[in-house]
């Protein structure tokens, strides 16, 4: 038998090899066993026979040369053992090898193949770590091909007698095998790479999907797991992909569910399932692949397949994501990774809304204790003021109670944003009194920029800095002094400054202004908190002073307007 005849009778065979290999590879029980990063010992037994399979068919595949079998049951076991590991490769090599000896197949090589098999589909097991990870591994099937093959000319030299027959057989067989076995293998590794060129475009797909989805249903996640809000999220679900239904659930009841079976599936009812409530017990998902399991009591409900994801808050378990097939054992690994990822991607969601309503809540707190920390004592000094106005000056007296009436109307209102114009109104009434008590004391000059009078800032920013002004730097300086307010657009901010001529601060007392602990100025303090809270550190507070020269207090604020400035603007 010449040599090129065996080289195309066993190209020949090798193909049929390689057509069984990609039909194989269509099917989606094989897809998900290569793609998993960690296989079961069951699904390790079971790639141990679908590749032992093929180490037979190699066998049956070979021609007859000199008493013996030119074979490709190499590339069964070698593809084996590269893509499930040691346990795969030897397994089946072993299940092949077995088969060449226990059967008799082609005489005095019998035991030389079953070992030479064995160590082949070992040889594969062992290289599984070092090339698991590569992105192309064909290239180094084909040398790990060649190298097991000249492996296996060598046992069948060694072991193989008599040696004579050994040597001649091997002088026949040798280029043709390592030739077309190498190549098989390189075209095997070839053709299950293309099925891990699909899963990750699969992935990509499912990726961007529930981003998507994520990025449509942000604004009701963000305001918490309501009925309302769920029923909007599986809607959006739903009508974005090809399940045949969608639900959520709290710890306690079904919150929202919509498609198949939301006939009996209804909002409000009490969770039955049992297999929900391990999930919600576990923080586990779960897929279940057919009715039974599903545990639907109503017999007639066509669901037949479900994963179950928990939806988490802090780690903390707080409900369930429920995508449902109609087919038994239609949830495939991409369903099961689009639960997963919306499933992260929702419950970061509702983590971001739950801070978002305590910071809101934070807010609310600090303006509340802004409008609270009207000093009694201005109150009754106002009115003394105003008292004394009514015997020596009754229209400045009727005007001073209009001004009163004014800010304490602003000061009592529950806007979380208002115009600058409204807040510098504000600060006039307050003024107005002020200057009505010390008018030989104090003077204010305001220069505000027209174009900025109708931009949102938050409400009772100002005047808390400049009553602290008058407060700690005119008062105490005998004569009095000067305030004067700034504001002005500056690139992509606005920029207000309060400066004052007053007693001001020392180095030491200025560290310290806004110190929670060492100063008591609980306006400033909370000034600078609100402002922190609403546009970030970088918006802080900046406050320069000078012992005996006079303090400068700057606020910016971006010209970017948030969600809530925008709700908030009036015009």
């Amino acid at each position: 038998m010449s040599i090129i005849y065996l080289l195309t009778t066993l190209l020949n065979n090798m193909g049929l090899i390689i057509v069984l290999a990609i039909i194989l590879s269509r099917l989606t029980i094989f897809k998900r066993l290569v793609t998993k990063q960690n296989i079961t010992f069951k699904e390790k037994i079971l790639l141990v026979i679908i590749f032992g399979v093929f180490g037979i068919l190699g066998t049956y595949f070979g021609v007859r040369v000199k008493g013996a079998i030119a074979n490709s049951r190499v590339i069964g076991v070698l593809v084996g053992g590269l893509l499930g590991g040691p346990v795969v490769g030897l397994g089946a090599g072993f299940i092949a090898g077995f088969h060449r000896w226990a059967f008799d197949i082609g005489g005095f090589t019998a035991v030389a193949c079953a070992i030479s098999t064995f160590v082949e589909g070992g040889i594969g097991g062992f290289a599984h770590k070092y090339v698991k990870d590569h992105k192309h591994m064909w290239p180094f099937a084909l040398m790990l091909g060649i190298f097991a093959e000249l492996t296996q000319m060598l046992i069948i030299l060694v072991v193989a007698k008599p040696f004579t027959e050994a040597l001649a057989l091997v002088k026949i067989i040798i280029l043709p095998m390592v030739t077309v076995n190498s190549l098989g293998i390189a075209l095997f590794i070839a053709v299950v790479e293309n099925i891990f060129t699909e899963a990750s475009k699969i992935k990509a797909a499912q990726a961007q999907l529930a981003l998507s989805i994520a990025d449509k249903t942000l604004p009701y996640f963000r305001k918490g797991l309501t009925y309302k809000n769920a029923r909007a999220v599986v809607d959006i679900i739903y009508n974005m992909t090809d399940l045949a239904a969608v639900a959520i659930t709290d710890l306690k009841q079904i919150i929202a569910h919509v498609g198949l079976g939301e006939d009996h599936h209804l909002s409000g009812h009490e969770i039955r399932t049992v297999l929900t409530k391990e999930v919600i017990r576990t923080g586990v998902h779960k897929v279940v692949q057919n009715k039974k399991l599903i545990g639907c009591s109503y017999q007639k409900c066509v669901l037949g397949s479900a994963v179950i994801v928990p939806l988490k808050e802090n780690e903390k378990v707080i409900g369930t994501l429920k995508l449902y097939k109609t087919g038994e054992n239609s949830i495939s690994s991409v369903e099961e990774e689009l639960a997963l990822g919306m499933a992260r991607l929702f419950s970061t969601q509702l983590e971001l809304g739950k801070i978002d309503r305590q910071a809101q809540l934070l807010a609310d707190a600090e303006l509340k204790v802004l409008q609270t920390q009207v000093n009694p004592h201005f109150l009754f000094n106002a009115i003394n003021t105003i008292m004394s106005f009514c015997r020596t000056d009754p229209e400045e007296a009727r005007v001073l109670l209009r001004y009163l009436g004014d800010y304490y109307r602003r000061n009592l209102h529950d806007k979380d944003f208002i115009q600058l114009s409204e807040e510098i109104n504000h600060i006039k009434a307050y003024l107005a009194i002020e200057e009505a008590r010390f008018s030989d004391k104090i003077q204010v000059i305001i220069n505000i920029e027209p174009d900025i009078y109708d931009f949102p800032v938050p409400s009772l920013i100002l005047q808390p800095i400049v009553e602290n002004s008058i407060k700690h730097g005119l008062l105490p300086k005998q004569k009095g002094g000067k305030i004067i307010i700034n504001g002005k657009k500056n690139g992509e901010e606005i920029k207000i400054t309060i400066s004052d001529n007053g007693v001001g601060f020392d180095t030491s007392q200025l560290a310290n202004l806004l110190d929670d602990d060492k100063y008591q100025s609980i306006g400033l303090k909370n000034v600078n908190s609100r402002l922190i809270n609403i546009y970030g550190s970088d918006y802080a507070l900046s406050i320069d002073s000078t012992k005996g020269q006079g303090t400068i207090v700057e606020i910016r604020i971006p010209l970017r307007r948030t969600d809530d400035e925008n709700k908030s603007h009036c015009c």
